[in-house]
Parts: C-alpha cells; sequence; structure tokens
C-alpha cells in the first residue's frame, strides 16, 4: 500500500461535484453507472473517449448527457464518407466586405466534440483531429488556433467489420484516453429505456449541473493529486510489459504510460482521495491500454485478446511497495 495522506478540501469538494454529474447523466442512461464515472474520469484527465459498440446501445446518448450536464459549448460532427478535413478544422475564406482573408471555425472549437461514428469518414479526415486531440491547437494555412479548456473529443464507431466503415488509424487511436464498450443493457434497465426515454426526449430535459471554468478548476485539481514513485514505477513496468509480451506485436507507447497516471489521479480524486493507490491503476488498465495494442496474427488466430493479455500483465507484475517517506 502507498502511504495514505490526508485529504484535501479540494478533492472532497471535486468528488462531491463528480457524484452530482454521474447521478445527472445516469438518469438517462439505465444501468450502466460504472460507463457513465469512467467517461468523467476521461474528462477529469484531460482525455478523450472513444465508444466503441453496435448501433443503438446509447453511445451518442452518454456523449450528449455529458454535454448537457455542462454548462459549455458542445459540437457534433456526423463523420460520412464525404465530411472534408475543413469541416472539421476550420478554413481561411476571403471577406470582401473588409478586404482581407478571416478564419471560419471548424466543429473542432469547442469545449466537447461529439465526433459521431467516427469510423464513417475516410483516413484523411480522422486524421483532421490528430493535432487538436493532443496538443489542444489547430493549424489552419500556416497559422495556429488555441482551442477552449476544457477541450474533450467524445467519439462513437461501430465495430469495424459492420459494412461502410474505416480502421482508426494507431496515431489517432492513441490519443484517446480511454475506449470503452456501453454493452446491452440489462432486462431491468431495459424495461427502465422503455419507461423513461418512450415518453420523451430525456436529454432535452437535462440541466446543467456545473460549467466550463468550474471543470477547468477540476482538471487543475486533479494535477496535484499525489502519485508515490513507487506507484510511478509500477505504471512504466505494466507500460513497457506490454511491449515484451510474445501475443503483442505492437505496444503500448510511452503516451499511454502518461495516459494510465492522468487517469489513476483523476479516479483517486473522484474517490474523495488525494493520492493514487495501486487500485486506481489497476482498474483502469484495461480502458486505457487494450485499443493501443496490436496482436501478432498468431494470437488473434487463437483467439487472444488484448485483454487476456492485461489480465496476464497484471496477475504477473509485483504490486509496488511504498518507498521510504511515501515517495
Amino acid at each position: 500500500m502507498v502511504t495514505r495522506r490526508r485529504v484535501g478540501p479540494d478533492v472532497t469538494a471535486l468528488a462531491e461535484q463528480v457524484a452530482a454529474l454521474e447521478r445527472h447523466v445516469g438518469s438517462v442512461i439505465e444501468g450502466k453507472p460504472a460507463i457513465v464515472r469512467l467517461a468523467l474520469v476521461a474528462l477529469l484527465a484531460e482525455g478523450h473517449l472513444l465508444l466503441e459498440d453496435v448501433p443503438g446501445v446509447g453511445k451518442t446518448l452518454l456523449a450528449k448527457a455529458i454535454g448537457r450536464a455542462i454548462a459549455c459549448s458542445v459540437r457534433r460532427v456526423q463523420f460520412t464518407p464525404d465530411l472534408l478535413p475543413s469541416d472539421v478544422t476550420g478554413v481561411t475564406v476571403y471577406n470582401q466586405e473588409h478586404g482581407d482573408f478571416e478564419f471560419k471555425p471548424g466543429a473542432v472549437f469547442a469545449n466537447i466534440v461529439l465526433g459521431d461514428e467516427i469510423n464513417r469518414a475516410g483516413p484523411k479526415t480522422q486524421s483532421a483531429l490528430l493535432e487538436a486531440m493532443e496538443e489542444r491547437t489547430v493549424t489552419v494555412d500556416g497559422t495556429t488556433h488555441e482551442l477552449a479548456v476544457p477541450f474533450m473529443v467524445i467519439a462513437t464507431q461501430n465495430p469495424i467489420e459492420l459494412e461502410g466503415t474505416y480502421p482508426l488509424p494507431e496515431a489517432q487511436r492513441d490519443r484517446f484516453l480511454m475506449r470503452l464498450s456501453i454493452g446491452y443493457p440489462s432486462a431491468d434497465a431495459e424495461l427502465e429505456v422503455l419507461e423513461v426515454h418512450g415518453r420523451g426526449d430525456r436529454i432535452g430535459q437535462l440541466e446543467p449541473v456545473t460549467d466550463a471554468q468550474q471543470v477547468a478548476h477540476l482538471i487543475e485539481t486533479v494535477k496535484d493529486v499525489h502519485a508515490a514513485a513507487a506507484l510511478r514505477r509500477y505504471v512504466i513496468a505494466l507500460v513497457r510489459a506490454t511491449r515484451e509480451h510474445p501475443d503483442v506485436e505492437l505496444g503500448a507507447s510511452p503516451r499511454a504510460s502518461l495516459a494510465l497516471l492522468r487517469a489513476a489521479r483523476a479516479e483517486a480524486a473522484v474517490a474523495g482521495r488525494d493520492y493514487v493507490v495501486p487500485d486506481d491503476v489497476k482498474q483502469l488498465v484495461r480502458p486505457v491500454l487494450s485499443h493501443r495494442l496490436i496482436l501478432t496474427p498468431e494470437a488473434q488466430m487463437a483467439e487472444r485478446t488484448a485483454a487476456t493479455v492485461l489480465d496476464d500483465l497484471l496477475g504477473r507484475i509485483p504490486i509496488p511497495v511504498p518507498d521510504r517517506g511515501g515517495q
């Protein structure tokens, strides 16, 4: 165990505010509290979220509910084969009235950007998001434009075997902090869906419980959550082990190490702690790392998955022991 430190008032306030967001978003996403919590953890970790599942299970509904629960700018982009990169990033046009060129921002200029069915657009359009997702900037015609804070891309995609879809480039998958699969609801939850959503649009009735400025403050609070050196070494050991596993052709990158640590800090803060424990890391390994691994053809033929590889590593990598002084 890592040495425990006193919970600060900021973390306590953060946990209460996130709990209110969870209740608010959960009121329209029946039976999926763990998915809602992980989505909010990704937001606080300054990460982007990839929701991958079959059509009709609530991927877009979850993204829209998060946007409605926060008083901030939200833009939706329906990715289609004919969508252009300039539709996403923006374009410079000539203004005849003023006699000069001016920049017309694209859909990416918002606090929360919902990319619906992102894998229905071609690779060139998908790649238009790379700079925005990593650097929080957009460069058009040599001019760099800053994006809003907070900035989060929530993308939905259908399984790649469905007709009319394109695989996401590896570089773009690596920029998503987490990949989540919502899955089918239980029978009771599906019955609740019929009762609640069958009477009207619950999303339209949601009122914001926080705003962009407050979310930006929560993000800064998460950055101050303590992660001991032993825990940081544990993160490195897990990520490096993916590169050496015999079933893995391409392991997780150093960006994945940063993503796992940021997510663990956010998870600790949401739990009301200002320190990270090993369980924070362990429960985030699958959603943070699985989409970053490419398995060998032999492993795929044997029907092994990234999840089984990560479970194997979690069973073999020893739990960290705190350094002296809990540093």
